[in-house]
């Protein structure tokens, strides 16, 4: 019996631009299995409990506009992508690695004790060809995802949800839709970092390695192996125009900012030939059936590695009330900024019947991806993958998100600056001007509380990420809130700030760090370590000679 067959109180239907038949249905449940995708997540029944749950990391085929793709996947014990737990169980999980190379998973948001974070410290170093590794510990209830921290495969879709379902949720009445978002390339990510960085082939090697590679072979000959599709080129032209927002492989290489005193602001690193949202573009969209006058809890994460979105609920209302797992006081919004590795709940009660189009819109541009929520025998229309070009996804609801739970107030402990550089051309990023893995730790003591001032001194905007703890966000460009607590925040370009607290209650080696994988990869991350801890060097988990600074 099928996941959709045990768990899945509503069909799902193609979108061929009028009402589905049955046969069309069943059609797509096929199809939506063979790639993987299920966006409907199952609320399993409490007394159906499995001591420890397989995640299978391994290849599968993606058809994108027309075109098959050989990319990676964590599939669930259920045959579905990813892990989803009940409220009050504990994350136990065997990760199987089939996927014919080195992998390593990172829980991302999750608190998990140091040593199953899934970061390749020495320490804990990838996860050998057909080898197993287990994990056990509590989880933090909420939207969260699981993505490779290894090499460069997150780009190759090494990724996949991670709920944990909390009381609150449980009691609802709602179907819970989860809406991940990719961006998509048949370049391998080692000829994307080659391009950005104009290096040869050799070079960007290098490159990666520095980033997490211990075997020297990059993951972009992995993946040029197995899609075995031909290269595009990208195009950068515009990059360095004052008072530009500047966006890349658009037509045009660039938009004129209002007003004057605009600052430059750069958008859009790779052109990608496509985004996805479960899998799939708008040329195909998943369609997801609801009710007439259904109640919808809707997770949407954003998965991409260099791309930042806009979700438009053209004719329905959202009310958000959680960010990157953690519960906020609700706000009502039908446009929602989304930077990389944020997550958004949303709570949605639907009009009567129709298709109701969910939609991503990448920044700085008029190209979109989406879902399509419908009642049965609504007619369903196809949707244009551009529409007006988007403006930069910005703080405008970082500014009024406030969190339900907030930190104790307390005086901070110890207060950091943490200064963002780099550029586009030479493209290299940078944290307090060291670039990975030759930084100097941060080191913090137990107990803390602990506040960093995020100051970006370059042209684009940065989701800047800390594993093993959420933080508050409590001031925007020195203005005081008591924001969100989260794991993941957006600091916008041109000197933009933004302060975050925490408490050093989980000790160990933590990884800090840009989200765009290719700021991130070129060095745009550092450590966060407590005391006490003793750490063998960054540089000796890469495979190279070169020794860092002692702590």
């Amino acid at each position: 019996m099928s996941i959709f067959d045990r768990h899945s109180r509503l069909h799902r239907a193609t979108a061929e631009g009028a009402t589905m038949s049955p046969l069309s249905r069943r059609a797509f449940v096929t199809g939506a299995l063979a790639t993987g995708i299920l966006s409907t997540l199952p609320a399993y029944d409490s007394e159906a409990s499995e001591p420890v749950q397989r995640l299978v990391a391994a290849t599968r085929t993606l058809e994108v506009n027309g075109r098959a793709a050989r990319v990676y996947g964590l599939t669930g014990p259920d045959g579905g992508p990813g892990i989803r737990l009940r409220a009050g169980e504990r994350f136990r999980v065997d990760l199987v690695n089939r996927s014919g190379k080195q992998t390593l998973v990172h829980w991302h948001g999750q608190l998990p004790p140091w040593m199953q974070d899934g970061f390749p410290w020495p320490e804990t170093p990838p996860l050998a060809i057909g080898a197993v590794r287990s994990y056990d510990y509590a989880p933090v209830p909420g939207t969260y995802w699981m993505h490779s921290h290894y090499d460069m495969q997150e780009q190759v879709l090494m990724t996949a949800p991670l709920v944990v379902e909390d009381e609150v949720a449980r009691r609802e009445d709602r179907q819970e839709i989860v809406l991940l978002l990719h961006d998509f390339t048949f370049q391998s990510p080692e000829e994307v970092l080659a391009k950005l960085t104009n290096a040869n082939g050799h070079g960007t090697h290098a490159v990666v390695r520095r980033a997490g590679d211990s075997s020297g072979h990059g993951v972009g000959a992995q993946h040029a192996a197995m899609t075995g599709m031909d290269m595009h080129g990208m195009n950068m032209a515009g990059m360095d125009m004052p008072g530009t927002m500047n966006m890349a492989g658009h037509g045009t290489a660039a938009m004129q900012m209002s007003g004057a005193a605009a600052p430059r602001m750069d958008l859009n690193d790779v052109d990608y030939d496509a985004f996805l949202a479960n899998d799939r573009t708008l040329a195909d969209p998943e369609v997801v059936r609801v009710e007439r006058g259904g109640r919808i809890r809707l997770r949407i994460i954003n998965g991409a590695s260099s791309s930042q979105f806009w979700i438009d609920l053209g004719a329905l209302t959202g009310n958000v009330i959680a960010v990157d797992g953690h519960s906020v006081r609700p706000i009502t919004s039908q446009r929602i900024p989304i930077a990389m590795a944020q997550r958004f709940d949303l709570l949605i009660d639907l009009p009567s019947s129709g298709a109701f189009p969910v939609l991503a819109q990448l920044e700085g541009s008029p190209r979109r991806t989406g879902i399509i929520l419908a009642t049965r025998g609504s007619h369903i229309t196809r949707i244009a993958d551009r529409s007006p070009i988007a403006p930069p996804v910005d703080l405008s609801l970082e500014a009024r998100l406030a969190a339900a739970e907030p930190l104790r107030a307390r005086p901070a402990d110890l207060v950091r600056t943490i200064s963002l550089g780099g550029s586009m051309h030479p493209y290299s990023w940078s944290m307090n001007g060291e670039t990975w893995p030759h930084i100097t730790p941060l080191m913090v003591k137990q107990g803390q509380r602990v506040e960093f001032e995020l100051v970006n001194r370059t042209m684009m905007a940065h989701p800047i990420h800390l594993h093993g703890h959420a933080f508050q966000v409590v001031a925007i460009d020195g203005r005081p809130i008591q924001g969100a607590v989260r794991d993941t925040v957006l600091v916008m370009p041109g000197a933009g700030r933004v302060r975050i607290a925490f408490d050093a209650d989980n000790p160990g080696r933590w990884a800090f760090h840009c989200h765009n994988l290719y700021h991130m990869q070129t060095g745009m991350m550092t450590e966060v370590r407590y005391d006490g801890i003793v750490a063998e060097g960054i540089a000796e988990a890469r495979g190279s000679a070169t020794k860092l600074p002692a702590a």
